[in-house]
């Protein structure tokens, strides 16, 4: 009853079902006229030329580009990036949980359907863009002024290693050329702004800002029953890694609550992290800027709901007549794939989201990368990453054991006090506290060395949630993905097999009802473990079968396998 009314609620609040695949969003094009969005830019810049409430302007030329890796589609209003596919990464819809059963029975067997990851997108499902303008000057140009496409070639040809796209502005005296730089086999971006005055007058402090917006709708890859942020972070030196709800942002615009974090510094980037994926801007010059996180109303930007802003400004020298200045940047925008990440700014590998227990979990995501790499599989690095952190707690694990086989040994002497004391309460605890003491028994022995690994474990089960190398990785026979549940729910029966054989080889609760509560959890807690990724499930039920190898053991030798 509590899993029905818990799917319920995920499904008002406009989360997938747990029981159904989410509903499949078509591929769209990008808007056309009267459905692209509106805008906020950057707080502390010039306004962008659109009146606040009068609707989005009308979407300009698209251009479509592609490499071996992305398709991006770039509209020449702004020169904004309003779509990217993402080539190399799949999605793929999810079965209802029956028909892979079904299957089994005869059934007529349904291939997956697969489509390409779209990080960027302008379509009535999702706004998710990147955005960069020009202002502090005469005649601003906003990601919404109109720009030309300059001639190029839209597709990476055999033999070239980069990928050329530029838009020019048109009007004022304050030129500016966008170029869009893409490589191969790169989710990098070289954005480069070439801005001239080509009036007669000197032109004080342009400004250029970075800026990427998307609405609050979660990314591909999430669940019902556990949750990944989504949002805006930024990064610099001082206050390092800082990741803001959207809900502290509806509190900032609702209530006028503080926003906590730099709002200037001389380093950092800006990027919007998602579950597996990330986007970022990225300009690693010693240069100062201004953050800004702000938030669009439904009525001023045209979209129909609220739109987030993450941004940095910069702001150029003093322009004189006839003179140029240019401004290089860097758009991320792919997998959470740390060691390129770390690579690219300092602290972006940051955005691979470890929890509060990172400290631990980024060796043991080094040692499992390190399987991978001489085992060749996913699944059995997992298995072997378990297998060497049961060795490393065996002496504590062991101890544990032989602490719940004594107190199993001692059961029947608790019980028969149980019923000799069952109405003097305070005499039965005084002579099971005497038993504990003569047979050198600690109640609690069983439990610590399970409490000190825990954080180990909370570690690993964030490491192998937030690990994109893991999407569409095999394992064996019918497990094809790790990222997505078991389709025929086989690890999970097992792992909740091995629950249960575990409570069997524990100690018995002398309260009748603590006995049957032992029996109930493993059933209750194996619930969400149905739907949990093959990965950890695998993680889960390799950690039961070794610890029942122990137990079994343990007991074995003390002589408590039968009591």
């Amino acid at each position: 009853s509590l899993v029905l009314l818990y799917d319920a609620w995920n499904k008002y609040n406009g989360h997938p079902s747990m029981f159904a695949p989410p509903p499949r969003q078509a591929a769209s094009a990008p808007a056309a006229s009267g459905s692209a969005p509106g805008s906020t830019v950057a707080a502390g810049t010039a306004a962008a030329p659109a009146t606040p409430g009068a609707g989005p302007a009308p979407a300009g030329e698209t251009v479509v580009v592609s490499t071996d890796v992305v398709k991006a589609t770039l509209d020449s209003r702004g020169g904004t990036l309003v779509r990217l596919e993402l080539l190399k990464q799949k999605e793929v819809q999810e079965q209802p949980w029956y028909e892979p059963l079904a299957e089994l029975f005869g059934g007529a067997k349904k291939p997956p359907v697969e489509s390409d990851v779209v990080l960027f997108d302008r379509s009535a499902q999702r706004v998710y863009l990147a955005e960069t303008g020009l202002v502090g000057v005469p005649q601003p140009i906003t990601h919404l002024t109109p720009m030309q496409v300059l001639p190029g070639e839209r597709a990476l040809k055999d033999g070239s290693n980069d990928l050329t796209v530029s838009f020019a502005s048109t009007e004022g005296s304050v030129k500016l050329v966008k170029t869009y730089v893409f490589h191969r086999g790169q989710y990098t971006i070289d954005v480069k702004h070439e801005v001239s005055n080509t009036g007669t007058a000197p032109v004080a402090s342009p400004q250029i800002y970075l800026q990427l917006k998307r609405d609050g709708l979660a990314g591909p890859g999430g669940s019902s029953f556990y949750s990944t942020f989504t949002g805006p972070a930024l990064y610099t030196d001082s206050s390092k890694f800082n990741k803001i709800d959207f809900k502290d942002i509806d509190k900032s615009v609702d209530k006028g609550d503080t926003l906590k974090f730099d709002k200037t510094a001389d380093n950092g980037w800006v990027a919007m992290v998602q579950h597996y994926f990330a986007t970022a801007w990225i300009h690693n010059a010693a240069q100062q800027r201004e953050f800004s996180v702000t938030a669009s109303e439904p009525k001023d930007n045209g979209v129909g709901r609220r739109l987030y802003n993450v941004s940095m400004l910069f702001t150029l020298p003093t322009l004189a007549p006839g003179a140029k200045e240019e401004f290089d940047a860097v758009l991320f925008a792919g997998p959470q794939e740390e060691t390129r990440l770390a690579t690219l700014a300092p602290g972006l590998e940051l955005v691979k989201d470890y929890g509060k227990l990172k400290i631990l979990a980024e060796p043991l995501f080094w040692l499992l990368t390190q399987l991978h790499k001489f085992l060749g599989n996913w699944g059995w690095a997992i298995v072997a990453l378990v297998v060497l952190l049961k060795i490393a707690f065996y002496w504590l694990n062991a101890s544990a054991y032989r602490s719940m086989a004594k107190m199993k040994a001692i059961n029947p002497k608790v019980q028969e006090l149980r019923e000799r004391y069952k109405d003097k309460p305070q005499q039965m605890q005084q002579e099971m506290m005497r038993i504990y003491r003569e047979e050198k028994v600690n109640p609690l022995g069983g439990c610590l060395p399970i409490v000190v690994q825990m954080p180990f474990f909370i570690s690993l089960y964030w490491v192998l949630l937030s690990t994109v190398e893991m999407r569409h990785a095999p394992w064996i026979g019918w497990i094809t993905d790790l990222s997505a549940k078991d389709p025929y729910f086989i690890l999970p029966l097992l792992m909740t097999l091995t629950s249960l054989v575990q409570v069997a080889l524990g100690a018995k609760p002398p309260d009748p009802v603590q006995a049957r509560m032992m029996w109930i959890m493993p059933l209750a807690f194996s619930v969400m473990f149905f739907f949990f990724p093959a990965g950890l499930v695998l993680y889960w039920l390799t950690n039961n079968i070794l610890s029942i190898a122990q137990q079994y053991l343990i007991n074995k030798r003390m002589g408590v396998l039968n009591t």
